[in-house]
């Protein structure tokens, strides 16, 4: 049912919310009270009709991720709920500023009204504003010593040696008697020693990946699926289902199957998202649990690692792609390949991710050597540049002036300021290339410092626009920073890093060298030559 505006009737969502994580053990705090107290509030009002019931068993209240919250802010989205009912403030969020959010902007803005029945809170009350604040800063407080007790607990238990997380490492299983303590699995532990036992023999990593792969044995994540475990790998493609490269890597470095505990890889505060403690600071426990893997062999093992790691000469094979060049089928990241010429000269191509460390079973190659590449955007971004050029002679010669395009550069900030967005993300996104040995750890730093000098860039051309526009400054077109930089590279004859970071947004590989580029200044280009042409058509018309 769907309520009409104007109605006097709310149709109301019973919302729900329980977790052990924020200390609600009171009996009456259960799932089934909540229900019973809220059904028997609706039932006694004569305007109340009851929608829906949400709950989220088990969700904190310290953020707003939970399913049957999400479906209740929907249906009201959708004009199918205009009351939310909760037994109190703690139960809808205990995130002061979340909160608030909600309670004092959405939902007044949707016509939402809001009653937390044992704080006596009602939006359409005159006290409501007065008295919810107040309640949010409780909460929060609350929210943040349940925090820091649980924090307090897991470091406890990790420090004693105790396993703390949702799912084991492959090759062991938690304990029946104790969900702290690991022991082996008996079918993926054999697996283990296989390949170990299979690098220390010289079998190379993808290789290995690609032999579990030929024999059809389950690659980690669908082997905890295929035991009943809401397993998800948030680091691989969801349609990445098997055995790759970097899943033997972590494998062969990982301390777990030596019969060490190494925890506290990750730490997260409060509304904040989870970010990776320096090494030295992980929480490390030695023979906490039986080994699968004996201690020479993993000596052996390590040996290998550390012989096989090769320095790379930055200067000759960097690779300036890396970050914007993915396959157009599956979507992974393009890796580069050297070989050496006769002439003992090097030279590289791309290869897509997935065909190089998995097969053709799952890609096809897509590939690309570098030279082509290099001719292929080199040659586009020159004749992109001749074509502004073009544009340019024609602007001058019928005295265009910005005034007459000026949403060039209001869109142009706009762009910026989405770039400045891209560029963060990129620098984030980077790691992931180098974790998954796309990119070199020497790479991965002087990519890192790539885009924290775009940063700087493109935040200094922002100001720089935000102060022409408050001054109402009228400067030619081709003022505007991409343009300016555009004609700046005229003579180009050479790419490098800096000119990719920049100019470039993406470019997705196709079989047979087929490319599309897609550009940071794409849409501003087209929005200005449409410009300039449609007034150069009206002058041709009058």
């Amino acid at each position: 049912m769907i309520y009409q505006k104007g109605s006097n009737l709310f149709n109301v969502a019973i919302y729900i919310r329980l977790s052990r994580e924020d200390g609600d053990k009171e009996e009456s705090d259960s799932v089934g009270n909540q229900r019973k107290l809220l059904t028997e509030y609706v039932n006694k009002h004569d305007d109340f009709i009851l929608y829906d019931v949400y709950i989220d068993d088990g969700f904190t209240g310290t953020n707003f991720n939970r399913p049957d919250f999400h479906r209740m802010i929907a249906d009201i989205e959708d004009n199918k709920v205009n009351c939310v009912v909760v037994k109190d403030l703690s139960r809808f969020g205990r995130d002061y500023i979340d909160t608030g959010r909600y309670l004092e902007r959405i939902f007044p803005e949707l016509n939402v009204r809001f009653i937390s029945v044992t704080d006596n809170i009602d939006s359409m009350k005159q006290a409501y504003d007065m008295l919810l604040p107040i309640k949010n800063i409780f909460n929060e407080q609350y929210a943040r010593d349940i925090s820091n007790k649980v924090q307090a607990t897991v470091k406890s238990k990790q420090k004693a040696g105790e396993f703390i997380g949702a799912f084991t490492s492959y090759g062991y299983k938690k304990s029946p008697a104790n969900k702290n303590k690991l022991v082996i699995d008996e079918y993926a532990s054999e697996v283990v020693k296989r390949v170990f036992t299979m690098y220390a023999q010289g079998i190379g990593k993808q290789s290995i990946a690609k032999i579990l792969n030929a024999e059809g044995i389950l690659c980690p994540s669908e082997y905890k699926k295929l035991n009943g475990e809401n397993y998800k790998n948030c680091n691989r493609l969801e349609k990445t289902s098997y055995w790759t490269y970097s899943t033997i890597k972590v494998m062969l470095q990982n301390e777990i199957y030596i019969g060490n505990m190494v925890q506290g890889k990750k730490h997260q505060r409060m509304r904040s998202k989870q970010r990776l403690v320096e090494k030295e600071n992980w929480i490390r426990v030695e023979n906490t649990h039986e080994p699968i893997i004996d201690r020479q062999l993993w000596d052996k093992v390590q040996k290998l690692l550390t012989k096989k790691h090769r320095d790379i000469d930055l200067e000759t094979n960097k690779n300036i792609f890396a970050g914007f060049i993915k396959c157009g089928d599956c979507g992974r990241a393009m890796m580069k390949n050297f070989w050496r010429r006769a002439d003992g000269s090097k030279s590289y191509s791309f290869y897509c991710g997935t065909y190089k460390r998995s097969g053709k079973d799952y890609c096809t190659p897509h590939t690309l050597p570098f030279q082509v590449l290099n001719d292929i955007v080199l040659g586009d971004l020159k004749q992109i540049i001749r074509n502004v050029e073009n544009l340019q002679e024609l602007v001058k010669s019928q005295s265009f002036t910005a005034t007459k395009i000026r949403k060039s550069t209001d869109i142009e900030l706009i762009k910026l300021k989405a770039e400045l967005e891209r560029v963060k993300k990129l620098k984030k996104s980077i790691y992931e290339d180098y974790k998954d040995e796309l990119i070199s750890k020497e790479e991965f730093l002087s990519y890192r410092e790539d885009y924290q000098q775009k940063e700087t860039l493109y935040s200094k051309q922002i100001e720089t626009l935000e102060e022409k526009k408050k001054e109402s400054v009228t400067e030619d077109v081709f003022e505007t920073p991409w343009l300016r930089r555009l004609l700046e590279l005229k003579d180009i004859e050479e790419l490098d890093r800096d000119i990719i970071v920049e100019m470039i947004d993406q470019i997705t590989v196709y079989e047979n060298h087929k490319l599309k580029i897609s550009y940071n200044f794409g849409n501003e280009l087209e929005h200005l030559f449409s410009s300039v042409y449609c007034e150069d058509l009206e002058k041709k018309a009058i």
